[in-house]
Order: C-alpha cells, then structure tokens, then sequence
C-alpha cells in the first residue's frame, strides 16, 4: 500500500491498540477475517500464504487449528475490552482451501466468534472452496454452521487452461458444486475465473462465462492473471516454456466478460467483480474497498482496527507458538496518517461503481478529472452529480486514472 513501511513498528506483545482506535472501532462497519493456509497441492500460479502438508513439516497441523484460531480470538477480545465493536457484520474465511477443514471445525470458528462479539442478525458469512473440496453433504453442513455465502475457484472450464494453472479439478466441477451449493441452501454462490493464461482462446473464455452463467450463481469474479515472482507458472515463463500475458488480450477478455455478464443479468460493482442485484455484492470485501475495520485471524493475516493496520507472522508454526505463550502473533504494524488513509479511499474508492466523490480531491485532482471526463474515461451523468465514476474505457485503464487524481 503507498506510503507503507516495509517492516512496520513492533507490535506490542499483547497486542494492544491505542486507545483511539479502540474507541474509534466499527464507525465504518465491521467484520472479522479468517485466514486458513492449507492447501492440498500448490497452483503454479499461486503466491498466497498457503503450505502443503509436506511443506508444513510436523510443526502446524490441520487438526489442531481451530483451537489456534480461537485463541487468537480470545486476544482479540482481550484487546478491545470494554470497547467491543458493534455486532460483527460480515465473516470471510478464505485461504488456503478453508474447506479442507472439518465442517466441524469450521462451524466451531463461527460459533467462537458470535460468543466473541455477536453476529448480527443479516451477517454475511462467506467460506472459499477449491470445487474438489466439497460434497453435497459438507455443503449442507456448512449451511446449517451458518455459511450464508460460498465462493468457488472455478479459474476456467478449459481443461488446457486449467492444467497450465495447474488446478486439481476437472472441467467441469466448479460449475456442478455451485449447483450443489444452490441446492444446500446457500444464499450467495461466487465463481471465481482467472483470464489471460497462456494458452487460452478467446473461445475458451467464452465457454467458461456461459458455464458461469448456466451454473445460476448470482456472483462473479474475474481476474487478468498476475504473474507473482517465485511460483512455478514465473519460472516456466523465463525458460520460455509459456508465453507471458499480454495486456491487450487481457483488455479483450475483459470485454467480453462485461458484454456476457451485463447480458445475463448481472451488474459491475466494482472493477473486478459483477453481481445479480445488490443483495448478491461481497459486502465482506465492500468493507475492505470502503474503510471498514476487520480483524484478521491466522497466520499472514491482515487487520485494520481504527485506522491501525497490522498483518501477523507468515508460518502457522510460529503463529502457532507465539498463542501457545500467550503473546500477539503481530508480526508489524503501522499507523496510518491521513495523506495515506486518502490515497488508499481514492485507490479503493474509485474502482467502486459508486465511484469517488469529487470534492475529496484537490484541485490537481478535480482538473484530472475533468481532463478523465474529456477522454471519454468518467461518465458524464456520475460527473454531473459530483462524482467521478469509471465508463467501460475507464475500468480498462482505471490505474492510470487513479495515478492521475492523486496529489
């Protein structure tokens, strides 16, 4: 994020918050996060804080986590005190494949943090799943633990494509367990594609939004592939195995994710995301683009508490070890100032299809806009009603136009 130090402040060994941050906590809504790092195989793509059992070693173990987690909770609670925040709105465990845990296990961090502070009573309580990583049967019982809100790694329904990710499931899992999710009560099902893998025609990506949009979910997201330095899909690249994206292809499969999407009924929330009605948006990850507090859970995750902003050790081993003695797993944390809490509300904020009011910028930044408005990149109808809102065009380019209204 701009303005982050690379390694933070300490963070204090019980955790503690300024007390302005706990008195400020919840203003903006808030959530709690979950991180759950286990995966059956590694994505050759993937660089996120997950481990293998053969990368685990014997130090962390799947069976033992959930008791980890809650006591990170119990510190949690310790460190708000008397100054809890409001119910918690929003539940997201992700991972990982959160659902390689027991639905038991799984229901027991729920059941934790509703004793903890409370769920209210709409919560919108999400898990991600690999689609190899549930029935029907754990499906019904992760709705009946309180899931309302599943999100599927579909990536693709190409076999190719999905090889060259190497993902575990067969073409055509993903779709079929959001039907199960439906049929076990779920009330929000995502799918999740990736775009622009090498390999990839456009004729593939076109089959794969219309098993999205035959699977009836009411929730997509799409994202151009990264390439993250360090993964196995990186080092077939620099041997020249796989061509690296190109972000002209990326710009097309785009468009015709929009065009295919807005046809079956859904809707641009935010830049990367499209959903059937209000209802159906992510509102745990609205939280996150609107400067809503969460606390983040388990290893390598992230909190933000009051304009404080912390992210704990990476290893479950250690996370694991620094509970066991009693002690914050905090790796870092950092304070942020309000130049840096703007840059980030017009980073986040701008990607949003409410778009970004325009008296929060400067006067460098209003004349960007203006300038945004001429090239055909904010729409004219949000710029009347004194907001700066991204046009199709815009969404393509929308981190230049956000390097453009910062000061």
């Amino acid at each position: 994020m701009p303005g982050a130090l690379p390694e933070g402040e300490p963070v204090p060994r019980d955790g503690s918050l300024p007390a302005a941050a706990r008195r400020a906590v919840g203003a903006g809504g808030f959530g709690v996060y979950v991180h759950v790092p286990f995966c059956a195989s590694r994505c050759g793509y993937c660089d996120f804080n997950t481990y293998t059992a053969a990368e685990l070693g014997g130090g962390a173990s799947r069976e033992t986590y959930a008791e980890t987690v809650l006591a990170e909770l119990a510190l949690a609670a310790r460190v708000l005190g008397d100054t809890p925040p409001p119910r918690v709105d929003t539940v997201f465990v992700g991972g990982g494949t959160p659902t390689l845990l027991p639905t038991d296990d799984l229901a027991r961090i729920l059941d934790g943090i509703d004793r903890t502070w409370g769920l209210a009573a709409d919560a919108e309580v999400t898990t991600e799943a690999n689609p190899e990583s549930v029935t029907p049967e754990s499906l019904k019982e992760l709705r009946a633990a309180g899931y309302t809100r599943i999100s599927l790694g579909m990536q693709s329904a190409a076999p190719g494509v999905l090889a060259v990710l190497d993902r575990q499931h067969s073409a055509g899992r993903a779709t079929a367990a959001a039907l199960e999710a439906r049929d076990a009560g779920f009330d929000h099902v995502n799918l999740d594609l990736i775009y622009g893998t090498p390999g990839e025609r456009a004729e593939d990506f076109a089959a794969s939004l219309e098993q999205v949009v035959a699977a009836g979910v009411d929730h997509v997201s799409a994202y151009a592939l990264i390439v993250e330095e360090g993964t196995r899909l990186a080092a077939r690249m620099r041997r020249g195995e796989l061509a690296y994206p190109s972000d002209d292809l990326a710009a097309d499969r785009y468009l015709a994710a929009e065009a295919a999407l807005d046809a079956a009924g859904f809707s641009w929330y935010e830049v990367s995301n499209w959903a059937r009605g209000e209802a159906a948006r992510c509102r745990h990850n609205l939280l996150y683009w609107t400067g809503g507090d969460w606390w983040g859970l388990g290893p390598g995750a992230h909190s933000h508490v009051g304009g404080v902003r912390w992210w704990n050790v990476k290893h479950p081993t250690a996370y694991a070890r620094h509970l066991a003695a009693g002690e914050s797993p905090g790796l870092a944390r950092e304070v942020l100032t309000p130049d840096e809490a703007h840059m980030e509300d017009v980073m986040l904020r701008l990607r949003l299809a409410a778009g970004l009011p325009l008296e929060v910028l400067d006067e460098g930044g209003r004349s960007a806009a203006r300038r945004a408005l001429a090239d055909g990149l904010l729409t004219a109808d949000g710029y009347a009603a004194g907001r700066a809102v991204l046009t199709l065009r815009g969404r393509l380019l929308a981190d230049a136009v956000v390097r453009d209204l910062l000061p």
